[in-house]
């Protein structure tokens, strides 16, 4: 374990070692700014080396106290000489993969629900049951008998609103017993995505006005993995309880649905081509809503790929050209997400309104102050 001294030459060392290699290289590391970002990333890993080993080696019993307050043999002689503990581990270093990707599959199962799938298959069994529509032993006719029948088997609607409340903040339903809502979950993950495109808007300006248009050295990854952090913390800390298995069975019953709005006799029905011309039609029959199918799809499957990329470890990547790498598998889908939400006025980009606090009255939800069981 390193004293006081040891620790502030190392440091000392480090900061004469940069000097000297910045006074040698000014030249090339004006010509070539990829240089001085493995320069940068070479001196970083070798400090993390030499900082993880002596973490690693064993503290006295009583942690060092003995000599620093000149007790026993081991008393020190000056403050340089007592043991200077490095801290404690790095707190973003914990990665809760699994739950993150439940939540993903979470998002994409609320914008779903915002859609209507679940909706449009409860009025078509209302019809159905009353003999209302000419529905009779087709695929869909028999998918509808079976939907009804698992009911009592299944997540209610209003576990799964609650759980959507508690994990991601939407809906206006009161959470269950115990739990708490999570209205920072909107505001985080719109804070990021604009983070993300911003850069790549920034990359993409430096890449026509500059003359390297492949130098990875422009814009600020910081700003990026600070934002994706605080997301994923917060996801972190939010996705605790049943929220793994619901969203199994909840994408099961999703896929359930599909398959009874895509049957022939139900497209037939409603003269449609495909399943989702069904769920717009029974949306605007039975409720009178336009439903925003493509928008809401869109932000559905693109913000389930966003969170799933924070599920990993990428965001702890502190090189500029693997994290520039590693963000680019995002860089088109935040766009994508963007465009989708500022259709809906959920999320704008750009400087002055970046983010738009989540309101369920305001940002295309409708309220919901009774759910019925089903």
């Amino acid at each position: 374990m390193s004293t006081a001294g040891e620790n502030q030459n190392l440091y000392d060392r480090i900061a004469a070692l940069r000097e000297t290699l910045t006074d040698r290289l000014a030249p090339q590391l004006i010509q070539n700014p990829q240089l001085a970002d493995a320069l940068t990333q070479q001196i970083e890993d070798l400090l993390t080396q030499v900082v993880t080993a002596d973490t690693q080696t064993p503290s006295p019993p009583d942690g060092g106290l003995a000599e620093l307050i000149g007790i026993g043999n081991e008393a020190a002689a000056k403050v340089s000489q007592t043991r200077l503990p490095q801290g404690v581990e790095n707190y973003d270093e914990q990665v809760a993969s699994e739950r993150i990707l439940a939540v993903a599959d979470l998002y994409y199962l609320y914008q779903h629900e915002k859609i209507g799938i679940f909706r449009a298959v409860k009025k078509l069994q209302e019809l159905f049951n009353a003999g209302a529509v000419r529905l009779s032993t087709g695929d869909g006719a028999y998918g509808l008998y079976r939907f009804d029948r698992r009911s009592v088997l299944r997540y209610t609607q209003k576990d799964r609103f609650q759980i959507y409340r508690r994990v991601l903040g939407y809906t206006t339903i009161k959470p269950a017993p115990s739990a708490k809502p999570n209205p920072q979950f909107h505001v985080l993950f719109t804070q990021f995505i604009n983070n993300v495109a911003e850069f790549w808007r920034d990359k993409r300006i430096s890449d026509v006005i500059r003359e390297r248009a492949f130098d990875p050295s422009f814009g600020s990854i910081a700003t990026v993995r600070r934002a994706g952090l605080d997301l994923r913390n917060n996801l972190k800390w939010s996705s605790y309880g049943h929220v793994n298995v619901l969203r199994i069975e909840v994408l099961q019953l999703l896929e359930e649905a599909f398959k009874i709005l895509g049957a022939d006799d139900v497209k037939k029905l409603f003269g449609a081509d495909n399943a989702w011309d069904v769920i717009e039609e029974v949306m605007l029959r039975y409720f009178n809503e336009n439903v925003d199918a493509s928008q809401r799809h869109r932000m559905a499957v693109a913000g389930r790929t966003i969170i799933r990329w924070l599920g990993q470890k990428y965001i702890l990547n502190s090189s500029r050209a693997e994290f520039e790498a590693l963000l680019r598998e995002i860089a088109d889908v935040v766009e994508e997400w963007l465009t989708s939400a500022e259709t809906l006025g959920i999320a704008y980009r750009g400087h002055t309104q970046r983010v738009v606090a989540f309101e369920p009255r305001e940002n295309g939800h409708r309220g919901l102050k009774s759910v019925e069981q089903g």
